[in-house]
């Protein structure tokens, strides 16, 4: 199969996920939308019985970022960056996938598949259910992607390269099994957020997306803001009300009133907004219901910050061009198909095993 072929196959696999995003049935999908339509929908409104944080606008969001990457001319323009030949010996690749948000995988199976090579895959226990649903679609669109997206249940074995994503802890045990191959190993990473005092309440309530989207459990959702001294809280906490219906999600409470407790059992100063704490800490990684934030005096401090944290910090949100590839307020949820995970470019990889 060419690359031209997976491109408009992939392709194909965006038009019918861009139905559940536009909310809008697309006529010209009728033999997919006869298989698929309705049990990929009732899946979306029921796996939050087996994971309480893939609520059905989460999966809407989820799926409106994987549409980004399926776009044909999306497809085109990524994979024109590198030289995939047609060609090329099929390696397989064993993936261990992550499931903190809804579809994160689903990633690093189509740069695999793009890239020419078998995709060797396992399922977080907490995603498998969406991401056996895409492989079914796919295969309906085409019988080829069965032998192209093996899923695996039991040991992973038979592989000539690996990437997984985990916690910091999985990683170490992906290192002793499975660093003797090339390799692509994730652990915990955040976005961070810089702000210098001037944001307007709209940008706050951008803001506010890339803190709460996911319930705040991917790797770009903002764990830690850094503000000047003497910043007012106020304008921020107003306008993250836009997420305060997170208090009827049990899961997500349960956490928030937790931390909370912990935090008057030892009288350490907070703001609690009713569904959301701040905290003045050091750290990165906050907590869910939980935002660490930071005050600097000088701004090109925190720039040293950065670098000092890299090996922690996904992507740096702010209006201020405090590092290179900073990313605009609102948009940390929505990466270009390029915009690698841990700033390690999974294609470039694929294509020189």
């Amino acid at each position: 199969m060419t690359l031209d072929k997976r491109i408009e196959l992939f392709s194909q696999l965006g038009l019918f996920l861009r139905q559940f995003v536009d909310n809008k049935k697309d006529d010209g999908l009728s033999h997919l939308n006869s298989v698929f339509y309705d049990s990929f929908i009732n899946l979306m409104n029921r796996v939050q019985h087996s994971n309480a944080f893939f609520t059905y606008d989460s999966v809407v969001n989820a799926v409106s970022g994987i549409i980004k990457f399926l776009d044909i001319e999306t497809l085109k323009t990524w994979t024109g960056k590198y030289e995939i030949v047609d060609n090329i010996e099929s390696k397989k690749l064993g993936l261990i996938l992550a499931g903190n948000i809804p579809l994160v995988g689903f990633h690093d199976v189509l740069s695999v598949i793009l890239a020419g090579h078998i995709a060797k895959t396992k399922f977080s226990s907490k995603d498998d259910k969406l991401m056996q649903i895409i492989r079914k679609i796919l295969i309906e669109i085409d019988t080829t992607f069965a032998d192209r997206w093996i899923v695996v249940d039991g040991k992973l074995d038979d592989f000539n390269a690996m990437i997984a994503t985990g916690s910091n802890n999985s990683g170490r045990y992906f290192d002793y099994y499975f660093g003797r191959y090339p390799h692509i190993f994730r652990n915990n990473r955040n976005a961070i957020a810089v702000l210098n005092g001037s944001e307007t309440k709209d940008d706050l309530r951008l803001l506010a997306d890339d803190v709460f989207m996911f319930f705040g459990l991917g790797c770009r959702n903002v764990s830690k803001i850094f503000v000047p001294e003497g910043y007012n809280f106020d304008l921020m906490i107003n306008a993250f009300e836009k997420y305060n219906h997170y208090f009827n999600y049990h899961k997500y409470v349960n956490n928030y009133e937790y931390q909370r407790a912990i935090l008057l059992l030892n009288q350490e100063p907070h703001y609690d907004s009713g569904f959301l704490l701040l905290k003045e800490d050091i750290g990165i990684s906050s907590p869910i219901g939980v935002l660490y934030y930071e005050k600097y005096k000088n701004i090109a401090t925190v720039a040293d910050r950065i670098k000092i944290e890299q090996d922690k910090i996904q992507c740096v949100v702010s209006n201020e061009n405090i590092v290179s590839d900073v990313i605009a307020i609102g948009q940390a949820q929505y990466p270009e198909a390029w915009d690698y995970a841990d700033n390690i470019d999974t294609m470039e990889f694929l294509i020189n095993l």
